[in-house]
């Protein structure tokens, strides 16, 4: 029975394979799609067939009967060669293969790929202040060294040597290396930090915060406690003449300081120059202040002296401290000054042969072996270049006795103003920078080393101080011009952020910051306007000065003598040469 039915079944395939080949070939296509369009056998079968059932036999069997070769033959494995490589590389392009497995295994590569660039920026950031710290580590290592030329000098040029520094120096310079460090350790910890939070994730790093470092821009303690002093106690008809010649405002301070001692030493009542021939010292300093400070009056106004006087002034000793170039360093100019403020005086004489450009170290006993006199009034002069018992003069509050931090400071108005800019713009965190450069250049070229520098090099050494420092901005005390001030502003830069650089504002009715110059009728006075700066950089949380301006040396003073002074205070670039200096005339 199997067997008939097998015989019918192949009859049939005979008889549809004939039919087949006998109807109309379609437009040439390769076997495999001819094998696999279903839709067109299908409707043949159906058309020659009255039963369902029959159908489905008809199928099974025509699966059931192609053959592998059938599949692949030459043709259609040309056309499969074609088409799945075009499909694969369509697919790739489409498809972000990295992605769907990253998705698929529930892995990001964001925060892989953040991690590592977090990581590297960090790594980089401390291979720079390694280099920083390693620069300024054999800076100092050289400063401290003694200068191998001197080994074979007597030992008096051992002993003024000024190329050791003091232990406070030292121990400053070592303390700044210190906040480096640590500061490199921070930055290798940032990449370690989670989130917005500012502690480190890993507690085995030690207390890189240590507490007894404090901060690295601290005050610094000028131990007042251990000042030398003398009195003051004048003889209240005894005069000391003030004369102050040489330079601007800031020498004929420091020249007015240096009379102080002079006449504390020789026992008189100091005379402040009148403005006809110096200064008008009233704008800007507080006169009666000295004498509240010593509680007594040891200073008078030129005015006041003229009124005791009955406006009978007469010097009756002209002793000059230096003889040459000019004795006293005055010339027929500031004589006539001084007759026309209605001063007569007797021919100058010097005390001993000094040169202003080579002045000797005196001492206290020098002074008043020479210029100790049994005459009213008498004058000195000039002593701005005077060597005196500088370590004397030149400690914190100066070489007298006195209740206040310092006795030459500016006056009153010029103090409030400074504190309301400071309020208005500044803020408490603050650095100054005195960058002088009108006539800097051709002053700083002769000496040995320059202190003018170029702009970029002046960004990078004020740049280094606003990163130990950390200001809001820098308070710009300057003679520049607005060309260099704009550069320097564009490359100070600390941690990607621009650090603004303020100057003072032009005039402003609708600021009240100056209202009591303005009320008083001192606004724009040079003088005053000069003293301002100066009272604002003193009181800034750090002061870059510049080296060889006698601006910032006042400056100087008073911060150390009103107790501001910062171990980060520095001289702009300090121990650097300038890296391109021009030849001379």
């Amino acid at each position: 029975m199997n067997r008939l039915s097998s015989s019918s079944e192949d009859d049939d395939d005979r008889q549809n394979l004939i039919d087949q080949n006998d109807r109309k070939l379609p437009t040439p296509r390769s076997t495999a799609a001819a094998a696999f369009h279903i839709a067109d056998d299908y409707d043949d079968i159906d058309s020659n067939s009255n039963n369902r059932s029959y159908n489905h036999h008809q199928l099974r069997r025509r699966f059931s009967s192609l053959k592998l070769g059938d599949l692949f033959n030459k043709r259609s494995f040309v056309v499969l060669a074609i088409f799945v490589p075009t499909f694969v590389i369509i697919l790739f392009f489409v498809t972000d293969i990295k992605a769907l497995l990253f998705t698929a295994g529930n892995f990001s590569s964001s925060p892989y790929d953040s991690a590592s660039g977090k990581l590297r920026e960090s790594e980089l950031r401390a291979l720079y202040l390694l280099k920083q710290q390693q620069v300024s580590l054999f800076n100092l290592w050289n400063q401290t060294l003694p200068n191998p030329t001197n080994s074979t000098n007597s030992t008096s040029n051992h002993s003024d040597s000024a190329q050791i520094p003091l232990l406070d120096d030292l121990k400053s310079a070592v303390l700044r290396q210190i906040s480096i460090n640590r500061d490199i350790q921070q930055v290798l910890l940032s990449a370690h930090r989670t989130g917005n939070s500012t502690e480190p994730d890993f507690r085995d790093f030690g207390d890189f915060e240590n507490p007894t470092l404090g901060d690295r821009c601290r005050a610094v303690d000028q131990q007042f406690s251990q000042r030398r002093t003398i009195e003051w106690k004048p003889n209240s008809n005894k005069y000391l003449f003030a004369i102050c010649v040489s330079g601007q405002m800031s020498n004929h301070l420091i020249c007015l300081e240096k009379h102080m001692f002079f006449a504390a030493l020789l026992n008189r009542v100091l005379v402040i120059p009148s403005h006809k021939v110096d200064y008008q010292f009233s704008r800007v300093l507080d006169i009666e202040h000295i004498n509240k400070c010593l509680g007594r009056t040891v200073v008078v106004t030129f005015e006041e002296f003229a009124e005791k006087k009955k406006n009978h002034i007469h010097i009756d000793k002209f002793i000059c401290y230096f003889a040459h170039p000019k004795p006293c360093y005055v010339d027929n100019e500031h004589v006539k000054k001084l007759k026309g403020a209605g001063v007569s005086m007797n021919k100058l004489e010097s005390a001993w042969a000094e040169d202003v450009k080579k002045p000797t170290k005196r001492t206290v006993q020098d002074v008043q072996s020479k210029f100790s006199s049994n005459d009213d009034v008498i004058a000195i002069g000039d002593v701005f270049f005077a060597d005196l018992e500088q370590e004397w003069v030149m400690q914190p509050g100066g070489p007298l006795a006195h209740k206040c931090k310092t006795l030459i400071e500016p006056s009153r108005l010029i103090m409030l103003t400074a504190q309301r800019f400071i309020q208005t713009f500044l803020g408490k965190n603050f650095v100054a920078l005195h960058f002088r450069r009108h006539g800097f250049l051709k002053f700083c070229n002769n000496k040995q080393p320059s202190c003018f520098y170029p702009i970029p090099q002046a960004a990078d050494c004020i740049t280094r101080v606003a990163q130990r420092a950390n200001p809001a901005v820098i308070y710009l005390s300057t003679d520049a011009a607005e060309s260099e001030t704009g550069l320097l502003q564009s490359l100070v830069v600390v941690n990607g952020k621009t650090v603004p650089l303020v100057k003072r504002p032009a005039r402003n009715s609708a600021e009240k910051w100056d209202a009591l110059l303005y009320r008083h009728g001192i606004e724009g006075d040079a003088q005053v306007e000069a003293m301002l700066d100066k009272t604002i950089c003193a009181m800034s949380s750090v002061f870059i000065g510049a080296s060889g301006s006698t601006f910032t040396e006042d400056i100087l003073r008073l911060r150390k003598d009103w107790g501001s002074a910062s171990l980060c205070d520095e001289y702009l670039c300090q121990g650097e040469d300038p890296n391109f200096i021009a030849e001379n005339e």
